[in-house]
C-alpha cells in the first residue's frame, strides 16, 4: 500500500511544471520542519556537531532550511525519476568544473564519481549517465516493490545499476579498467564492516574503503559532484571538483580522511542542501556513546 501511494505520487509530481514542484516542495518541508517526526533528533544534532563556530542563531535557520530543501528533494523526485531525457536534462542550467572529467578520462584510467547527499543528488547519475557510459552501485530500498520502476528511472539515461555485492563490485572494477566512469554515493555510514574512522567536519566517521580501493587499485582519479539546487525553482547548477590537493595517501585511513574531506569542501558550499537528517554519525569507536 505504501509503494503504491509512493509511486502515486511520484507521478503527480511529474505532471507539474518544475517551478510549482519546487514551491509545493517548500511548503512540504517547511511542514515537515513543524511537526514532529524522527527526523528533526539526528538533523539537529548533526548540525550541532559539525558546526560549533556557528551562533545558535545561525545553526537554528540552517536547521530550517535544511528541512525546506528536504521537501524539495522530495517533490521534485516525480521530474527526475519520470521526465523524458531531454526535458529533465533541460534543467540544468549551469555546469562548472566539467572538463576535470575529460581531463581524468584523458589518462586512460577511468573516472570515480563521488556524489554526496548534497542538492538534487539524482541529477548527478542523470546527467553524467546521458554524457559517458556509468555504473553505479545500487542499494535497494526498504518498500521493495519500487525498487524495478526506481532502477530503471535511474537507468534511462544510459547508466548501468549493479548491486551492493560482490559481483557488483567487479562491474565496478570492470568498467574502470575499461575507462568507463563509476559512480558511488561517499557519504553512506557503512557500518561496522567496510569501514574505517576518519574525521568528517572534525568528527570520526565511519567511512567507506571500497572507493578508495578502486582508486589506488585502478588509479582511476575521484571527482566530486552534486547538483545545486537554484532559487526559485529555476534549475540545478552542476559542479564537478577535484580530490583535496594533498599528498598521497598512505593507507585506508588517510585516503578516507581525504574523501570526507572531499564532502566536506562541497558540503561547505551549499549547506542548507545537504541531507542533514541522515545519521552520518551513528557507528560510534568502540565504548563511545551513541549521538542518536
Amino acid at each position: 500500500m505504501q509503494a503504491a501511494f509512493a509511486k502515486f505520487a511520484i507521478y503527480l509530481f511529474a505532471l507539474l511544471p518544475y517551478r510549482i514542484t519546487y514551491a509545493f516542495g517548500s511548503v512540504l518541508g517547511y511542514l515537515i520542519y513543524l511537526i514532529p517526526n524522527t527526523l528533526h533528533k539526528a538533523a539537529k544534532t548533526n548540525i550541532e556537531l559539525c558546526f560549533p563556530e556557528l551562533a545558535a542563531q545561525q545553526r537554528a535557520r540552517l536547521y530550517k532550511q535544511s528541512f525546506i530543501e528536504l521537501g524539495r528533494a522530495a517533490a521534485e523526485t516525480g521530474a527526475l525519476l519520470v521526465w523524458n531525457k531531454q526535458r529533465t536534462l533541460k534543467l540544468v542550467k549551469k555546469v562548472t568544473g566539467e572538463e576535470l572529467v575529460q581531463q581524468a578520462f584523458s589518462k586512460g584510467e577511468g573516472v570515480i564519481i563521488a556524489a554526496p547527499h548534497l542538492g538534487a543528488w539524482e541529477m548527478i547519475g542523470l546527467y553524467c549517465s546521458s554524457r559517458n557510459p556509468m555504473t553505479s552501485l545500487y542499494r535497494p530500498l526498504r518498500m521493495a516493490q519500487l525498487n524495478p520502476f526506481v532502477k530503471a528511472a535511474r537507468e534511462r539515461m544510459g547508466a548501468v545499476l549493479v548491486p551492493t555485492n560482490a559481483s557488483g563490485v567487479r562491474a565496478l572494477y570492470k568498467a574502470l579498467e575499461q575507462n568507463q566512469m563509476i559512480g558511488i554515493l561517499p557519504d553512506q555510514d557503512p557500518g561496522d564492516e567496510g569501514g574505517v574512522f576518519a574525521p568528517f567536519f572534525g568528527i570520526p566517521a565511519s567511512t567507506m574503503t571500497l572507493l578508495p580501493r578502486l582508486s589506488q587499485k585502478t588509479g582511476a582519479s575521484v571527482i566530486f559532484s552534486y547538483a545545486e539546487r537554484l532559487p526559485r525553482g529555476r534549475g540545478f547548477h552542476v559542479h564537478f571538483q577535484s580530490m583535496p590537493a594533498t599528498s598521497p595517501a598512505r593507507g585506508l585511513e588517510e585516503a578516507a580522511a581525504q574523501l570526507n574531506k572531499g564532502v566536506e569542501n562541497c558540503v561547505r558550499q551549499s549547506p542548507e542542501q545537504y541531507q542533514w537528517s541522515y545519521k552520518r554519525f551513528k557507528t560510534r569507536p568502540q565504548d563511545e556513546a551513541a549521538f542518536y
